[in-house]
């Protein structure tokens, strides 16, 4: 059994911020792992588009071992140091405690065309480019560097807003990819092409999933009887639990943004890694 010490739940919930716990600072004698940074500019999937990515790689990382592997969307927020994710020392710092196995992480930042930005597009659409970017064009340029293994129960994809839908997406159309995902904040109201995520989730087979789910309980629209981040979030996750797949949901208090998230970071990886997911050889 857990113990969880009290907290006094607080009565406003716009003005909310949550302190980070200590696996989001360095510690001593926790060897601090390497990022490197890459430029992805010959899509197929996307023409035109450029994007910067970089691969997070743990001190204890031993080419002989393939390691685990996890995929970020926006890379630059979750790696910023200064803000609320940390993930690189959060990473360093599970590895180090055996919380998660070596993983090399991939945090891809979203491409730009002469036009701009083509993050909704990208992350909002419901079909498996994205996925298909990740699986012929980026995770192979990392795979030439580093050994991950073959084994997609250690195959993980997360992200924040847009991010975490889009992470959904692509483990929904590619189970044989990723089995674990982690959505903080999702933007399920924003999926393209009229998708609802909680019917879909009701009406398709899938393999098993485990899901980490996020949001507060002030974000996008929490009170609108249509695109509501808060009311979707939690359809979707009834809807993963009620199929029989493995779904957690925190909510918070607070709205769209990422201070409740990176403060849940550590321990959401945690329970994402926490048992295999089992033998998804036939996918």
């Amino acid at each position: 059994m857990t113990t969880v010490p009290f907290a006094p739940l607080p009565p406003d919930q716009d003005g909310v911020r949550y302190l980070h716990g200590p696996d989001s600072s360095r510690r001593a004698g926790v060897p601090e792992g390497s990022v490197v940074e890459h430029t992805w500019t010959d899509s197929a999937v996307f023409p035109g588009t450029t994007r910067r990515y970089w691969v997070h790689v743990p001190a204890p990382y031993d080419p002989r071992r393939p390691a685990a592997l996890m995929v970020f969307q926006d890379g630059d927020g979750f790696l910023d140091p200064d803000d609320e994710m940390r993930a690189a020392t959060v990473l360093d710092n599970l590895v180090d405690d055996g919380a998660v196995p070596v993983t090399i992480s991939v945090f891809v930042e979203p491409g730009t065309a002469p036009a701009g930005s083509s993050r909704n597009a990208e992350y909002d659409a419901f079909d498996d480019r994205y996925a298909r970017l990740l699986a012929d064009e980026i995770i192979p340029e990392v795979r030439k560097r580093w050994a991950v293994t073959d084994d997609h129960d250690q195959w993980g994809i997360g992200g924040f807003s847009s991010g975490g839908s889009c992470a959904f997406t692509a483990a929904w159309l590619r189970p044989d990819l990723f089995g674990r995902v982690l959505g903080f904040s999702s933007s399920f109201p924003q999926v393209a092409s009229g998708t609802s995520v909680p019917e879909l989730v009701a009406g398709e087979s899938r393999p098993p999933l485990r899901v980490f789910l996020q949001v507060g309980r002030r974000d996008l629209g929490w009170d609108e009887p249509r695109d509501n981040w808060f009311a979707e979030n939690l359809r979707v996750a009834a809807a993963l639990a009620e199929a029989g797949h493995d779904v957690r949901l925190v909510i918070g208090d607070g709205g769209h943004d990422a201070n409740h998230a990176g403060v849940l970071l550590p321990d959401a990886l945690r329970w994402l890694w926490r048992t295999p997911l089992g033998d998804r050889a036939a996918l």
